[in-house]
C-alpha cells in the first residue's frame, strides 16, 4: 500500500509518502513553461443539483488555504513553469533522486498504526490501465466541477503520453478514486472508502475521513497481496481549496499513485520534495514517471537491482532521447 499526503505545517508545506510493503501514497536544457491552470473544455449538459451552502468550518478553511496560498506565491513558492536554468539536474542525479523516490518509503505499517521510518521497499507500479472516475462533494458547484474534470481529462493525457500507459477518466470500471470533497463531506466517506478499499483497517479509514488542517490531499494505492502492481487507488482533495493548490494536490496526488510514492529534499526541480518550490509536474517528474514505466524496470526490483538500469535509463534520457 502506498499512502501519500500532502501537509502543511504553519507556512511551509510538507508532502510525507507513505508506503507499506506487502500492499501499495551533464544538466538538463530548460524545459518550456507548462500552462498552470488549463481551461475547461465544453461537455454535454449533465444535471447536477445545486451546491449545498458549506458549514462555517468549511468557510473558515476555504479562507485558510487561500490565506497559505497567497503567502506561498509572495515567497516566491507554488512555481508553475516546471523548472529552468536555475533548477539543472545531471543523469546522476536524476538516477538517486528516481531511487529514493520510486523504491524507499518513508513509513512503515506495524500493529498500532504508520510508523515514520523510512525503509527500502520494491518498485511499485499499475499494470492494468489506469481509469480515474471523479466524484464531487455537493458543496461544489457546477462550474467547479466543469473545470476540474477539464484539468483532470488533460493532466491524466499528460501522464499518459509520458508513461506510455493507458490513464483515462471512466465513469465505469474506474480502479482510480478520486473525491473532491469539503470538510463535512469527507468525513462522511467512511462507508464508500470501506467498499472500494476493504482491505483498509479502521484506523486507515479514518486517516481518510479525519485529516488535520495540516494536510491538504492524500492518496492510497493498493495491490493485491504480496503483488507489487497496483489493483486499486483512493484519494481526496479539499474542495476547499484555491485554484493553485487544488490543481497542485490533483497532480502530485495522482502521480504519487502510479507509483513515485516516497518524496526527497534532494530532488530539485520536483513535487516530490518537501518545499513547496513547484506547484505542478516538473521536467524531472516527467523523466521519472518515464523510467518508473519503462520496461526494463519490472515491479518488484529492489534500490540495488534497480540502480544500473535506472542510471542506463536516466543516461539515455537526459541525452536527448527522451
Amino acid at each position: 500500500m502506498t499512502q501519500s499526503q500532502r501537509r502543511v505545517p504553519a507556512r511551509k508545506a510538507i508532502l510525507a509518502a507513505l508506503a507499506c510493503a506487502a500492499l501499495a501514497s551533464c544538466a538538463t536544457p530548460p524545459p518550456a513553461p507548462q500552462a498552470a491552470l488549463p481551461r475547461p473544455v465544453a461537455r454535454p449538459s449533465v444535471p447536477v443539483p445545486p451546491p449545498v451552502a458549506p458549514s462555517a468550518e468549511s468557510q473558515a478553511l476555504a479562507l485558510y488555504y487561500a490565506q497559505v496560498q497567497a503567502d506561498l506565491l509572495t515567497q516566491g513558492l507554488l512555481r508553475t513553469d516546471g523548472g529552468g536554468k536555475d533548477a539543472p539536474f545531471t543523469d546522476t542525479m536524476l538516477t538517486e533522486n528516481f531511487i529514493r523516490i520510486a523504491l524507499y518509503d518513508e513509513y512503515r505499517r506495524t500493529g498500532g498504526g504508520l510508523v515514520a521510518q523510512e525503509t527500502q521497499s520494491r518498485l511499485r507500479r499499475w499494470a492494468a490501465p489506469v481509469r480515474v472516475k471523479v466524484a464531487f462533494g455537493a458543496s461544489v458547484s457546477p462550474e467547479r466541477r466543469a473545470t476540474d474534470r477539464a484539468r483532470i481529462a488533460s493532466y491524466l493525457a499528460r501522464l499518459s503520453s509520458i508513461t506510455g500507459h493507458s490513464i483515462t477518466l471512466a465513469e465505469t470500471g474506474a480502479n482510480f478514486f478520486l473525491h473532491m470533497v469539503n470538510e463535512d463531506e469527507r468525513r462522511a466517506l467512511g462507508p464508500v472508502i470501506s467498499a472500494t478499499l476493504p482491505d483498509l483497517s479502521m484506523a486507515e479509514v479514518s486517516g481518510l475521513t479525519n485529516l488535520p488542517r495540516s494536510t491538504y490531499c492524500i492518496v492510497y494505492a493498493l495491490s493485491e497481496g504480496s503483488s507489487s502492481t497496483y489493483a486499486r487507488a483512493f484519494a481526496v482533495i479539499r474542495a476547499e481549496h484555491p485554484d493553485l493548490l487544488r490543481l497542485s494536490c490533483i497532480h502530485e496526488e495522482i502521480a504519487q499513485g502510479l507509483g513515485l510514492a516516497n518524496d526527497s529534499p534532494l530532488a530539485r526541480p520536483s513535487i516530490f520534495n518537501d518545499d513547496e518550490e513547484f506547484a505542478l509536474l516538473t521536467r524531472q517528474d516527467e523523466l521519472m514517471l518515464k523510467m518508473l514505466y519503462d520496461p526494463a524496470l519490472h515491479p518488484g526490483m529492489g534500490a540495488a537491482e534497480a540502480r544500473p538500469i535506472a542510471r542506463s535509463i536516466a543516461a539515455r534520457l537526459i541525452g536527448g532521447d527522451s
